[in-house]
């Protein structure tokens, strides 16, 4: 009835349609069953439970910016060394250099942001 291909992926069009019915049957019952009394306490701005007191597109300071950084090297360095440590044995001494190579590029990274004083918050 249907060809190989589109046969192996029926099972992935059946639950996506039918994660489809469920989450459209429970937003639609949400709107006719819940009771619908905005106030102006709902209606107000929220942020960390305080009215706005500054403008959201001011300069942030670069601290920011370097944690952030920080961040992305580090998990950038944890996603590569779990399978590069698997894989060690069948990549050889040219996956190993390969890795000591990003690995020092993320060093360099780390003294650019320990320099800039990003590990020390005020």
């Amino acid at each position: 009835m249907f060809s190989p291909l589109v046969s192996e992926y029926l099972p992935i069009l059946i639950f996506l349609g039918i994660a489809l019915v469920v989450s459209g049957a429970a937003v639609g019952l949400s709107f006719v069953l819940a009771q619908q009394k905005p106030d102006s306490e709902k209606l107000s701005a929220y942020e960390c439970g305080f009215e706005p007191f500054e403008d959201a597109r001011r300069k942030f300071d670069v601290r920011f910016y370097l944690v952030a950084i920080l961040f992305i090297i580090f998990d950038l360095e944890v996603a590569f060394l779990f399978p590069w440590a698997v894989a060690l044995g069948d990549i050889g001494m040219f996956g190993f250099w390969s890795m000591v190579v990003f690995l020092g590029i993320l060093t360099i990274g780390f003294v650019y942001e320990w320099k800039k004083g990003a590990l020390e918050w005020e």
